[in-house]
């Protein structure tokens, strides 16, 4: 059986005038099914950061198509596209940007808040099977601010799962951890792939984490290389 494909780039040019023009991506074109667990590794300046905020729809300033489930985004309003971020794509970055006046257990449910699709107690369930499904339901009502980095990371990733996206982008998501919290971060994803059949994207410059995953695409000089 075919499986579904989750995100498709073709052609994806993308310049900036600064004040010539400078080329950042040249004609990225590559496809996700459901269920991958990709790397997009590059130098620095290569392109990566430019290329995962073009395909987390934040950056609509780009030639070429690129669909989310089937969906081209180009031509979308700010709200759909808000929509289709908050809805089908989960986000985990360098930095997690938790709120520290919160419980790790209420970090989790604030994208659920803003989709505002189940019950608040409905919810609260779901952020705290995530936290338990990770192995720090015992951290549910500790303020954010008195987690470790490790245990951040991992309220920061339930939280990205909170509203069951189709993908969870990733930027940098081990750029602040150990080798130890790594490897739990890299195990859940693939955890993730597996028993919920999300697709993963991690841009990342730690190139063991890369090889670890079931695909690297690398970018040169604003291009493919490798895939």
């Amino acid at each position: 059986m075919e499986k579904q494909i989750i995100l498709e780039a073709r052609s994806i040019c993308k310049s900036f005038y600064n004040p010539v023009k400078v080329d950042v991506l040249k004609d990225v074109s590559f496809k996700l099914s459901r269920g991958d667990y990709a790397s997009i590794i590059g130098k620095s300046g290569s392109g990566k950061s430019t290329l995962l905020y073009i395909l987390s729809t934040m950056d609509t300033e780009f030639s070429g198509t690129l669909l989310i489930n089937g969906v081209d985004v180009k031509n979308k309003s700010d709200m759909e596209l808000a929509d289709i971020r908050n809805e089908q794509i989960g986000f985990v970055f360098q930095f997690h940007y938790l709120l520290n006046e919160f419980t790790a257990l209420k970090n989790v449910m604030l994208p659920g808040y803003k989709l505002n699709k189940v019950s608040e107690e409905e919810l609260e369930h779901n952020a705290f099977k995530l936290l338990k499904n990770l192995g720090i339901d015992g951290l549910a009502h500790k303020m954010a601010y008195q987690l470790s980095g490790g245990e951040k990371q991992r309220v920061a990733i339930a939280r990205a799962m909170i509203n069951d996206p189709l993908i969870i982008m990733c930027d940098e998501p081990t750029g602040n951890l150990d080798n130890k919290n790594s490897e739990i971060v890299f195990n859940i994803f693939k955890e993730l792939t597996e028993t919920y059949n999300k697709t993963l994207l991690v841009v990342t410059h730690d190139l063991d984490f890369a090889h670890k995953t079931e695909r690297i695409i690398e970018l040169d000089d604003g291009k493919i290389v490798d895939r």
